[in-house]
């Protein structure tokens, strides 16, 4: 799949405000990581968010190099390798097709990429269709290099969105029920990329 020619974040015209993102630090890193950060903040995690509308900032610390978390989000048509609650994915071009597990307030997400950028390593997505209750989901994904003080290298996850409030609940409510799927999910690919990194160090390591 071909990077898009901008890592930038789809906009509307009908905005009432911006996302300050960049203002607070994400629970999970220390405020010198945030400033390090923050440009990246500002360039790929920045909504126009209309009224009737929530965004948040979430972050993930990975014990493991950065091109391992990135060959794992990267992968548009298997997000259940890291994602929670997904049974299944069928993908025709630019669009995939997710069928939730059940159980869940929802069956499928008909999603679209939006970008996917091998050099600055994100990649994001909009909800286009589906029979889900979080309508105009749009997501980004960017993975970054933290050189420890030790000299190991971490990666840090950053995933943000912005979706619709749905009709008879709060802005606090729908940004809680998403944070949480989100930081499920992010757990999850911290396990799966420290889990390959520790099998490609165990190989170096053999005679």
């Amino acid at each position: 799949m071909e990077k898009a020619e901008e890592a930038a974040i789809p906009t509307t015209e009908k905005s009432d405000s911006s996302s300050a993102h960049h203002q607070t630090v994400p629970p999970g890193l220390t405020h010198q990581e945030f400033e390090d950060l923050k440009p990246a903040v500002i360039q790929f995690h920045n909504y126009h968010v209309s009224s009737g509308q929530c965004s948040s900032l979430l972050a993930q610390r990975v014990h493991a190099p950065p091109q391992d978390v990135w060959s794992i989000v990267r992968c548009f048509d298997k997000p259940q390798t890291y994602k929670h609650f997904i049974k299944s994915c069928s993908v025709d071009g630019d669009v995939r097709v997710v069928n939730v597990v059940s159980g869940l307030p929802a069956a499928t997400s008909t999603e679209r990429l939006d970008v996917l950028d091998e050099e600055w390593r994100v990649t994001g997505f909009s909800s286009i269709g589906g029979d889900h209750r979080l309508r105009n989901y749009r997501s980004v994904t960017s993975v970054h290099k933290v050189e420890q003080d030790g000299g190991g290298i971490w990666s840090v996850v950053l995933e943000s969105y912005v979706v619709d409030v749905p009709e008879g609940n709060t802005e606090e409510d729908t940004r809680l029920f998403a944070d949480t799927v989100v930081k499920l999910n992010l757990q999850k690919l911290a396990s799966a990329a420290e889990a390959m990194a520790t099998g490609e160090d165990r190989k170096l390591a053999r005679p």
